[in-house]
């Protein structure tokens, strides 16, 4: 799988800019006698500092957010998981519907709750990696634990068969050290266009609500599987989900797999015969 961030020819917007900026106030040094060269370089930080929180925008390396497909197809996605208490229902919910998700899940977790992962596959659903201990400050770590957390990932999926192709950054972050990671690991950064910022579930009221008002054509949904936080019940969670997809089939948008919708494996299955 051609790797997304460092493939051969692709220039980052952070690249581009950076020279821009430079050759800005380059220029603006020998023929500005006053610190105005000094504004370009201060932009170019700001976008630095503000261009991660952008997840549907690749600044450090290219991302794939959305499908390019032209259809009226979107794909479910769920962060942060498994959980013993919220993933096996809600496998049985999307098996009513026949919808087929993809799970971007935690090392960590899947360490603990390896039943869990083999009821995802099980049910014909996708997994991706998405770090081990879902450091939500894992960016601003050195590049050698970016990679351990990512790697330590992939090699723990790898005991139940597969090899994910995907990866997704914790609160969908990213850094100029990101693309040299995963261009070693052989990994895609995936991130989204259609959230409802539910705070990793700890805010589920009128959840489908907040999704189905923005949802467009080609979008890939974040959605997470962990229980509810404070007073909110699995069963409020489960109905949410049940009212994304109720809705999402009103709009006359079909739920496809995210490989599908993006054109890309997510993960491979590996043949232990040989």
């Amino acid at each position: 799988m051609k790797n997304e961030g460092k493939e051969a020819g692709y220039v980052s917007p952070a690249v581009i800019a950076g020279v821009i900026a430079l050759t800005l106030a380059v220029f603006l040094f020998f023929f500005h006698a006053t610190l105005v060269f000094i504004f370009p370089l201060a932009v170019f930080v700001a976008l630095c500092v503000l261009a991660p929180f952008f997840p549907s925008r690749g600044f450090f390396l290219r991302v794939v957010s959305r499908g390019h497909t032209g259809n009226a197809l979107v794909s479910l996605t769920f962060d942060d998981g498994p959980d013993p208490e919220t993933t096996r229902p809600l496998l049985k919910l999307l098996d009513r519907s026949g919808t087929k998700a993809t799970f971007f899940v935690t090392g960590e977790r899947a360490a603990l709750y390896g039943e869990l992962i083999s009821d995802i596959l099980a049910h014909g659903h996708d997994i991706g990696n998405h770090s081990y201990h879902h450091d939500p400050f894992l960016m601003l770590r050195r590049k050698k634990t970016l990679y351990r957390e990512i790697e330590s990932t992939q090699l723990l999926l790898k005991r139940f068969g597969i090899t994910p192709a995907v990866f997704r950054p914790p609160v969908g972050i990213t850094n100029p050290r990101l693309a040299d990671v995963l261009a070693q690991l052989k990994l895609c950064c995936v991130t989204f266009t259609c959230r409802a910022f539910d705070a990793g579930n700890r805010n589920i009221q009128r959840l489908s609500r907040r999704i189905l008002r923005k949802v467009k054509p080609d979008d890939i949904i974040l959605l997470h599987d962990i229980r509810p936080g404070g007073t909110a019940t699995t069963e409020a969670f489960l109905g949410e989900i049940e009212l994304i997809v109720a809705g999402l089939k009103n709009k006359e948008l079909q739920i496809v797999s995210l490989a599908d919708l993006i054109g890309k494996p997510v993960m491979f299955r590996i043949n232990h015969d040989g």
